[in-house]
């Protein structure tokens, strides 16, 4: 079954913003649409994004975004799927660990390193660092007077 997945995602989430990606098709995504868009681009028989191979945080300076790779196992189609925000004091978004399994831990990973939360997490908690931890590491605001060698 050829589809073009441009135009489903359009379709689904018009607001949706397609990046110029040379690799993948990839969008921007409202953060309020994003967990339904992904269960049906999971469950629709014409997209069946079965595998979620990627997931990470990334800091924008002003924003942090969560990147997702997904991709059908049955019909060979790859996708990239991006959420912001520009609150670097709660930032969070809808988990997708109700839909892949392999997102429990990405999503731990992108909380530990980046502090963005995932709501309705089934264990929203460090995986890497220490519970009594402060900060998040992968932030390009944070500072760690002990541990990091500035040359």
């Amino acid at each position: 079954m050829d589809i073009n997945l441009k135009e489903r995602v359009l379709t689904l989430i018009p607001e949706a913003q397609l990046e110029d990606n040379k690799q993948f098709v990839c969008f921007v995504i409202p953060s309020e649409k994003f967990h339904s868009l992904v269960e049906t681009l999971k469950n629709s028989e014409d997209t069946a994004m079965d595998f979620l191979f990627c997931l990470t945080g990334v800091d924008l300076g002003k924003d942090l975004m969560v990147v997702y790779h997904l991709s059908s196992t049955k019909l060979g189609h790859q996708i990239v799927l991006k959420v912001k925000t520009d609150d670097r004091e709660n930032p969070s978004f809808d988990t997708i660990s109700d839909l892949y399994k392999s997102a429990d831990f990405y999503e731990r990973e992108v909380y530990d390193m980046f502090g963005v939360r995932f709501n309705n997490h089934p264990d929203m908690r460090r995986i890497f660092l220490d519970e009594n931890w402060e900060g998040f590491p992968c932030r390009k605001d944070y500072t760690d007077e002990i541990n990091i060698i500035e040359l």
